[in-house]
């Protein structure tokens, strides 16, 4: 069985460390407590480590860490250690240089597309239209982006609309849909299960695996949401959730089993 090595970085921090995870993994931590503004940082130390090691298979940064995969034929595990041991030591001075780009996604937010809209704006005893000025006036910050390919985590929700997710997750979340769980906002980039709140909808497509890139994030870009209209909605190819089969898949099982009852 594989035992995990952790490397301390030089700086008598114990949050930041290395770890090996196997004979092809690697994990670099940061930090134990989340901060947006590590992100440019992560992505800063990503583009350092793909410029001194370009034969790593992959580097996938996260919240607090950054994951490696390696060939241990074709790379020098023990010189990789060292390289991200120096690159911890000098994390908290870092200056990101990289160009934090800015996505603005169009969103309609309206109960016929939003499940959670009008449920949400009750639940704080605020207007929709409160709802949505609060969540569309933020600028986010593309934090990690996984779960699903194109599915960006953004941080940080305004406390005031800041909503758990749902205890019992929904079958089909509809492509498009825009959430949010607790202080993460996020726009599911295709159909899938999910448990966030659902208040609005992205008409354009976030993930494509013929485009390159394959999907418009990087972590430590910057995201804001642009409300339009239902017009302009349908105009960008926005499709609304009228027919009960699809009313019904956004429902959790039990929200269904209580329909069927009153039915």
């Amino acid at each position: 069985m594989n035992k995990k090595k952790v490397i301390q970085a030089n700086n008598q921090n114990n949050t930041q460390r290395v770890v090996r995870l196997s004979e092809t993994h690697l994990m670099v931590y940061v930090d134990d407590n989340i901060d947006i503004t590590h992100a440019p940082k992560l992505a800063l130390l990503c583009e350092k480590i793909k410029h001194t090691f370009p034969e790593l298979i992959e580097i996938i940064p996260s919240y607090t860490s950054i994951m490696i995969e390696f060939h241990p034929l074709h790379t020098q595990v023990a010189k990789l250690e060292v390289f991200l041991r120096s690159l911890l030591v000098e994390f908290e001075k870092l200056q990101p240089t990289l160009k934090q780009q800015l996505i603005q996604l169009p969103v309609y937010y309206h109960p016929d597309v939003a499940p959670d809209l009008e449920a949400l704006a009750k639940t704080h005893e605020i207007d929709i239209a409160d709802v949505i000025q609060i969540h569309s006036e933020m600028e986010y910050t593309v934090c990690a982006i996984g779960f699903a390919p194109g599915f960006a985590f953004l941080g940080a929700v305004d406390e005031r609309i800041v909503t758990a997710r749902h205890a019992e997750p929904r079958l089909n979340v509809v492509k498009g849909s825009v959430g949010i769980a607790d202080q993460q906002t996020a726009v599911y980039p295709a159909d899938s299960p999910g448990g966030w709140q659902i208040i609005g909808n992205c008409p354009i497509d976030l993930f494509n695996p013929a485009a390159n890139p394959m999907t418009p994030f990087k972590v430590g870009d910057k995201v804001r949401f642009v409300p339009i209209d239902r017009e302009r909605f349908i105009e960008l190819g926005g499709i609304e959730s009228a027919n009960k089969n699809e009313q019904r898949e956004a429902m959790t099982p039990s929200e269904q089993v209580k329909h069927e009852v009153k039915l």
